[in-house]
């Protein structure tokens, strides 16, 4: 049991946003594991709201890329703009990987990756759910870390789904009926390139004796 435990835990530890990928094919096997794990999600009175578009036509990724980019250099320009984004890369002090940085986001190239993967599936939640955006993000976990226990990689993208004409665009393209909403789009392949950990916040500044600012952990 306690190897098991640990195995669980590896995976939750080992799961990265991955934006490079190798020409691997996602094999059928695989994807149909993924999908599963996300159909078996928790949902609130088992509404089970989800759906899934498996996307694998290269003319079908490049739009979702061309929507992807687009969408994040308008959010991040803005965030640029405003100095927001200044402020969250303060702490980097090299000035080459900050611009570098800021030129990534800005471009809208953070999110324009996902043609490159073998596999792009899009979220869907029915509208006339209440807990929709809750029970998509417990499928999407579920997936997310069934991808990294088969070594495969994933990232999770919101950003061509925020800007409602982004929406209708896809909405358009993909047939999708109105009463669904697009809540993200995963990317899914073999990672050519896997970041290291990114830094958390410890659990005694994160959780809570009975009322806010109580340390649990002391």
């Amino acid at each position: 049991m306690e190897n098991k435990r640990e195995v669980f835990y590896q995976v939750i530890k080992n799961r990265r946003s991955v934006r490079k990928y190798t020409d691997t094919k996602v094999s059928e096997e695989d994807l149909q594991l993924i999908l599963e794990s996300g159909r078996q999600a928790p949902s609130g009175e088992n509404a089970q709201p989800w759906r899934f578009i498996v996307v694998r036509d290269k003319r079908n990724k490049d739009f979702l890329a061309r929507i992807g980019k687009n969408a994040s250099g308008r959010r991040f320009t803005g965030e640029f703009l405003s100095k927001q984004m200044h402020e969250r890369f303060k702490g980097l002090e090299d000035e080459e990987k900050r611009a570098l940085a800021f030129k990534k986001l800005t471009s809208g190239d953070v999110s324009g990756f996902v043609s490159e993967a073998d596999v792009i599936l899009l979220i869907l939640g029915k509208k006339d759910v209440w807990d929709a955006p809750f029970d998509t993000s417990a499928a999407i976990e579920n997936m997310l870390l069934t991808v990294t226990s088969l070594e495969l990689g994933a990232c999770w993208l919101v950003a061509p789904c925020i800007d409602i004409r982004d929406e209708l665009k896809m909405k358009k393209h993909f047939e999708v009926p109105d009463d669904y909403k697009i809540f993200a789009i995963i990317s899914i392949g073999q990672p050519a390139k896997v970041a290291g950990p990114r830094p958390r916040i410890p659990l005694n500044e994160l959780t809570f004796s009975e009322k806010f600012g109580e340390p649990y952990y002391k």
